[in-house]
């Protein structure tokens, strides 16, 4: 059995997430995003679904991409 690296949770159906060249092992979804989500650096909610990037920040959506100045930033529905 593996440990989750979030609440530490021994279970045996733990799964394993690579990124970035390395391993991180969660007992959950809810942990997995706890972790890895990015977090929105205007109004700092965790970026579960698409989000947006601009010259390296992460923003939950186009709002808040302008709303810290970046320019030519849309939504796409």
């Amino acid at each position: 059995m593996a440990t989750c690296e979030v609440c530490g949770n021994s279970y045996g159906m733990t799964f394993e997430v690579h990124a970035q060249g390395v391993v991180h092992v969660f007992d959950c979804f809810s942990c997995a995003i706890h972790r890895m989500a990015p977090i929105c650096e205007h109004c700092r909610v965790q970026i579960i679904g698409q989000g947006v990037e601009a010259d390296g920040h992460w923003y939950c959506g186009a709002h808040c991409a302008r709303s810290e100045g970046r320019a030519g930033i849309v939504d796409r529905v």
